[in-house]
């Protein structure tokens, strides 16, 4: 066994409270991604579950994607993924920055 995977836990707080196990994250063939979707595998990652490259490759998503989902949630919480909400809130933050 690794010693990257002796340290990992076997559970983290899932974007509901739950507890997720790498067994229940959304299956690797997922191509519909829901907001729920998105936000376990963020937690995932962020908890230490999966290395952002592991889930990229699990996932097929590129580091840009999941880093995208990553501020999504750090910035708006879940209603940040929504994919029609995207656009919105990239324009809020713009506009804030420009404030800033």
């Amino acid at each position: 066994m690794l010693q990257t995977e002796r340290t990992r836990p076997e559970t983290v707080v899932g974007p509901l409270g739950e507890a997720l196990k790498r067994e229940n994250l959304p299956p690797a063939n997922t191509s519909r991604w829901v907001v729920r979707r998105k936000a376990e595998v963020v937690a995932a990652v962020n908890g230490g579950l999966l290395t952002a490259t592991e889930a990229c490759e699990r996932y097929g998503l590129t580091l840009e994607e999941l880093a995208s989902w990553q501020r999504a949630i750090e910035r708006e919480g879940m209603p940040g993924l929504r994919a029609t909400r995207v656009q919105h809130y990239r324009q809020v933050h713009e506009r804030q920055s420009r404030r800033a």
